[in-house]
């Protein structure tokens, strides 16, 4: 298979299908967690909102499509993210955002935020490496190496993130 595929081919919409449904995912999951985007761990994310940020999301779709491993890749993460978002979606809408976001500021001082990151860290590693050995071990084929790189963008997407978000909690909130 080349690595780019024309616009309008079958594969194409099979990939384009793979992102609009993972991005698509992610979206929900976030806005069921915190519609305000209050909890978004995503800077960029968070100043684009909404409108903006779908708006960037369509044509990123569109353009990735051409590319069936970059498609597979990002469609992965995307379903992981949305099932990590899902996992505490409603714990964020039952608290508020700012009540949650309080709460969870509350966790982090009794427990340290070194330990925290610390358990963050080593199940980004353990994912990680799940999704390394899925890419190296598996079959060599598209689907396999696109599915272990998924999970291991997931991984450093939720580390980076994670950390990004306890560092902005503690800068703000002391």
């Amino acid at each position: 298979m080349e690595d780019r595929v024309p616009f309008g081919g079958r594969i194409y919409w099979m990939c384009l299908a793979v992102l609009v449904v993972g991005r698509g995912l992610d979206f929900f999951s976030t806005w069921l967690a915190t519609p305000n985007l209050r909890l978004e761990g995503n800077p960029i994310a968070r100043r684009l909102g909404w409108k903006w940020g779908t708006g960037v999301n369509v044509i990123l779709c569109g353009v990735f499509a051409a590319w069936p491993l970059c498609a597979i890749v990002i469609g992965t993460a995307s379903c992981l993210v949305a099932a990590h978002n899902f996992q505490n979606a409603w714990l964020m809408r039952s608290l508020g955002e700012d009540n949650y976001q309080l709460w969870h500021l509350q966790r982090l001082r009794q427990a340290s935020a070194r330990l925290y990151l610390g358990c963050v860290l080593a199940q980004s590693l353990l994912i990680g490496a799940v999704g390394a050995a899925v890419a190296y071990f598996g079959d060599p084929g598209l689907i396999s190496v696109g599915l272990g790189w998924g999970i291991v963008c997931y991984a450093f997407a939720v580390a980076f993130y994670t950390s990004l978000s306890v560092w902005r909690l503690r800068r703000v909130f002391g």
